[in-house]
């Protein structure tokens, strides 16, 4: 008789002989032992027993599992089934069991303080897997799987839970009438109204639906999100080499999407551009979004008075290096903290245009708010170039020209 079950022997009898089945009572002992299945350590149990003339075979009907374990061909056949129909590179199989069986088990684990007992879902997992393994062909993974197939045993249905894609890239963005992402309707929040049109949403289309439908097609997902290293407003244009951004596909049954593809049919439209597309990792999102990556804009301006040519430049050139305080501006006050935040205008070029015009070229650190640094917002950014130009200025158009970011 093995020592383990010498050792546990008045337990294993009383198991054994509530009728239990084989797995049932080889569980309740799992993690004793190496190198067999639980349920030949609980026939194991069961010979030693009959070495002994005590006879506690097991019901017909398992009083704790409900002879679940019967159904593992069944329960293997709709996972790989499942797994199959979908694209990864590895898998992983959970299971669901009716919470009386659970509350069972763990009454059982409870009365006889079994120390060393194995779960019925651990073991379910791992023979299912077991047995559907040879018909997906792909390999087992435990941290990151890219499919979970969850099987249902109460009635053998089975739910994939798949991880997302990430596309990282960059966009330009051309028009200034489309939003970077969906923007709900105010009043209805997605639902659809008069407001919107039925719509749902403020505008028709954004940056992240024109290539994030195309994406969610290809790869037959469920919903697609969008991450960009900051934002513009929506009346600026993105130029340059663009914004960079992540682009997320939740389960997608389809993960080898061909990205040329994807960024030739974005890229047929004049609202905004994509290139630079590549698959990455989940880390990339929090990456991107905290990023502070400083930022060249050309603003053109118009001032409420004459504009003096010297002094214009003057004053573009006083910026240089210069802290700035700048308080949340009036036209987000109602989206966000009213904070103080202190930014830098890096440099500041100007060129004369008209009497009451002007552009201007800048760089200045990630989140300055470039329109209250041009206008002051009414003193809630200081300094400002309209202080020290003595005229009141306002941002006529902003285009961002480069975000200074380097990838990783």
């Amino acid at each position: 008789m093995e020592q383990w079950i010498i050792d546990n022997h008045d337990t294993a009898k009383e198991l054994a002989e509530s009728g239990l089945c084989d797995h049932c009572l080889g569980r309740m002992f799992g993690k004793i032992g190496t190198g067999m299945t639980n349920d030949i350590r609980g026939r194991m149990i069961r010979e030693a027993l009959e070495e002994e003339g005590i006879s506690a075979p097991a019901e017909d009907f398992c009083p704790l599992c409900e002879n679940v374990f019967e159904m593992l061909p069944r329960f293997a056949e709709a996972a790989a089934e499942a797994i199959n129909g979908v694209e990864s590179d590895n898998f992983l199989i959970g299971s669901r069991v009716e919470p009386e069986i659970a509350e069972r088990e763990k009454g059982l684990k409870e009365k006889y303080n079994l120390e060393s007992f194995e779960s019925i879902k651990a073991e379910l997992n791992r023979e299912i897997g077991k047995l559907a393994l040879p018909m997906i062909h792909r390999p087992v993974e435990f941290k990151t799987p890219q499919v979970v197939a969850l099987v249902d045993t109460r009635f053998a249905d089975v739910t994939l839970d798949i991880a997302p894609i990430f596309i990282a890239g960059r966009y330009n963005k051309y028009s200034r009438e489309i939003p970077q992402t969906i923007w709900p309707c105010r009043e209805c929040h997605g639902k659809g109204c008069p407001h919107c049109f039925g719509q749902g949403k403020m505008y028709m289309t954004s940056v992240q639906e024109i290539i994030g439908d195309i994406a969610l097609e290809m790869a037959d997902g469920q919903e697609h999100f969008f991450h960009g290293m900051g934002r513009e407003d929506i009346d600026a244009c993105m130029l340059g080499t663009g914004r960079p951004f992540v682009l997320e596909i939740s389960q997608p049954r389809k993960r080898n999407i061909n990205l040329d593809e994807l960024e030739r049919r974005a890229n047929q439209g004049d609202k905004a551009a994509y290139n630079g597309l590549k698959f990455v990792q989940r880390e990339a999102v929090e990456r991107y979004k905290g990023a502070a990556s400083d930022k060249v804009y050309h603003v053109h301006v118009n001032a409420e008075g004459k504009v003096n040519k010297e002094v214009l430049n003057n004053v573009a050139l006083s910026f240089t290096d210069v802290s700035i305080d700048q308080r949340t501006p009036q036209r987000v006050e109602h989206r966000r903290a009213d904070l103080i935040r202190k930014r830098k205008i890096h440099w500041c070029k100007a060129e004369w245009i008209s009497d009451d015009s002007f552009d201007l070229e800048l760089e200045t650190d990630s989140g300055t708010y470039v329109k209250e640094f041009v206008s002051g917002d009414e003193g809630r950014s200081v300094p400002s170039f309209s202080e020290r130009l003595g005229i009141q200025c306002k941002v006529e158009t902003l285009d961002v020209l480069a975000i200074k970011y380097e990838e990783q």
